[in-house]
C-alpha cells in the first residue's frame, strides 16, 4: 500500500458505467511525515476521505477488487484513513 495525502477532488460527468458511483480523488504520494512527495494522481475513494487527510492507496488489480469488481477500470482506490504513522519507535504523524 502507499501513503497520500488527499489534495482535491475530480468530478466527471462523463464516464464508464462501472465508475457511476465512486467518488473519487486526487492524491499525492506521502512521505511518513505526511508530506506530499509525488505526483498527483485520481484514487476512487471507498472509505469517505476527505482533502488534507492522510490515507491508504491500494494500486492495480488489488484496488479493482477493493472497489468490488475485478473488470472495474480503477487503478488506485483509498482503502483507509491513518490516524497516525510511527517510525523506529517514534511518531512521524498523526492526525488533528
Amino acid at each position: 500500500m502507499i501513503i497520500a495525502r488527499v489534495v482535491g477532488t475530480a468530478v466527471s460527468t462523463v464516464k464508464d458505467k462501472r465508475l457511476a458511483s465512486m467518488k473519487l480523488l486526487v492524491v499525492a504520494q506521502a512521505d511518513v511525515n505526511g508530506k506530499t512527495i509525488g505526483t498527483p494522481l485520481i484514487a476512487a475513494d471507498l472509505v469517505g476521505a476527505g482533502e488534507g487527510e492522510l490515507v491508504l492507496i491500494a494500486s492495480g488489480s488489488t484496488a479493482r477488487l477493493a472497489a468490488g469488481s475485478s473488470g472495474a477500470p480503477v487503478d488506485a482506490a483509498i482503502v483507509g484513513i491513518l490516524n497516525s504513522l510511527s517510525q523506529e519507535g517514534r511518531a512521524s504523524y498523526a492526525a488533528c
